[in-house]
């Protein structure tokens, strides 16, 4: 019959989820993305890993109403037989539908912009300072700005990639690399290659890469048996230099956080020259070649070798506050292993997020971040909304049982040490079995 649907199962439709074959479902409806995930702005990852399921509540949360349109092109004709939708996912998709319609979206506030204006504030003081005044203490007050000033352009760089923050797409491209790349020496391109991985795999040991730390961190002890990251493509291997490491990560915590910057530098130099395909990749080593002339530069200008070394540790101590923050939000909430699924995409960012509470002049500290799962939820909604949708979220929470967690950041960090001494001590026993001597007792006494 003429205009009769086909219809496919979810088992047969799981089939399809490898490389060069890639078919997703969209409300029911079936799509193959086999060819376009090369070209998809947000890289294939998402789509490899969603590959094979319904990616109604993914889609939703990732794309405006204009992203509809293009879904035509990329339909099999084929309709899930089995195709149901929980309770949960129907009140998360009428949630994004009132948001859209109340304009929530698109009133981006004037954050960017105070942000922007308080970065080329803090820039034009931090060169001021080093070149015009011969006062250590001046150096070392420049120092905490430069920080305050990578956290700043940090946060500016998340937002960009996350929804449009200029007039035009070409000006909010712009505005990345230069927050991103120029000012603070971490590819924009790194940051998305990995940032759309993490959301999609929300807290996935196997597949999230904001979980794989070996040999340094392990939150859980699922990395002792040497999981393979799908997300790199390679072993996490747990070997006796992992253990050590990992037996002691609680203590190490906070000074390899100072120092982490280093660790995002070489994983931007490696991927930009890398044989993968990269999206812009002559901009954004443009864009890294500017940071590394500017910022060794201004520290040469410090008087004495033990200044510059100073000056570096004070702006790196500073900027970990935003690298443990990224931490805390993850670190000791709900983890598994195995691939996301398209079926609890609400249940998987509850479980796998914390928030951190803070009052409201606070907000510009947190970059909005502080309301980590308000944001996972609804990656597209501008920060200066994540405060007002934060009593609704929590309400949702409340009706289907879900956890909604809210620590303040003192809670947090206390929460984030005892998943790491938990896996630490794991880690240690399973090594070292035989009874603990006073000294260890004495660091690892949990107060």
């Amino acid at each position: 019959m003429v205009g009769e649907k086909k219809y496919i199962t979810a088992e047969e439709l799981k089939k399809h989820n490898m490389p060069g074959d890639l078919w997703i479902s969209i409300q029911g409806k079936v799509y193959d993305v086999s060819d376009w995930a090369k070209d998809h702005p947000g890289g294939d990852i998402p789509l490899l890993n969603l590959a094979g399921q319904d990616v109604t509540d993914a889609f939703i949360a990732y794309h405006p109403g204009t992203a509809w349109q293009y879904l035509s092109k990329f339909s099999t004709g084929f309709y899930l037989k089995d195709f149901q939708v929980s309770d949960v996912s129907k009140d998360y998709r009428r949630l994004a539908s009132e948001f859209s319609k109340l304009g929530l979206f698109d009133k981006k506030g004037h954050g960017v912009m105070y942000s922007l204006i308080s970065v080329a504030i803090m820039l034009s003081l931090v060169f001021y300072g080093v070149l015009k005044s011969e006062s250590v203490l001046v150096h070392m007050g420049c120092a905490v700005l430069l920080g305050l000033l990578w956290m700043q352009s940090a946060y500016v760089g998340h937002d960009s990639g996350h929804y449009q923050i200029m007039p035009t797409r070409g000006i909010t491209k712009f505005t990345q690399l230069i927050a991103g790349n120029c000012l603070t020496g971490i590819s924009i391109a790194w940051w998305k290659w990995t940032h759309n991985a993490h959301h999609i795999s929300c807290n996935s040991l196997d597949y999230d890469p904001d979980l794989q730390h070996i040999p340094v961190f392990a939150v859980s002890s699922r990395f002792f048996t040497s999981l393979t990251s799908c997300f790199y493509g390679r072993k996490l291997t747990f070997d006796r230099l992992a253990r050590f490491f990992v037996s002691y990560q609680h203590v190490t915590f906070y000074p390899i956080m100072i120092v982490a910057r280093i660790n995002l530098y070489v994983q931007t130099f490696l991927l930009l020259f890398s044989k993968r395909p990269i999206p812009d990749r002559a901009l954004n080593i443009v864009g890294i070649f500017v940071f590394w002339a500017w910022f060794p530069l201004l520290v040469s200008y410090l008087p004495t070798w033990n200044e510059r070394v100073l000056f570096v540790l004070v702006s790196f101590t500073v900027t970990s506050l935003q690298h443990i923050q990224f931490c805390l939000n993850h670190f000791s909430a709900d983890v598994y292993v195995g691939p996301p699924s398209g079926n609890d995409w609400f249940e998987k960012q509850t479980g796998g997020t914390l928030d951190i509470s803070c009052s409201t002049w606070m907000d510009w500290f947190f970059g909005g971040l502080q309301f980590q799962l308000e944001h996972h939820l609804f990656p597209r909604l501008p920060r200066c909304q994540l405060r007002k949708i934060s009593p609704v979220v929590q309400d949702l929470c409340k009706k289907h049982n879900l956890p909604y967690r809210s620590l303040t950041f003192w809670e947090a960090n206390l929460s984030t040490l005892r998943t790491l001494r938990t896996a630490a001590l794991q880690a240690r026993d399973a090594v070292d079995p035989m009874s603990k001597n006073l000294l260890w007792e004495a660091v690892n006494t949990h107060g």
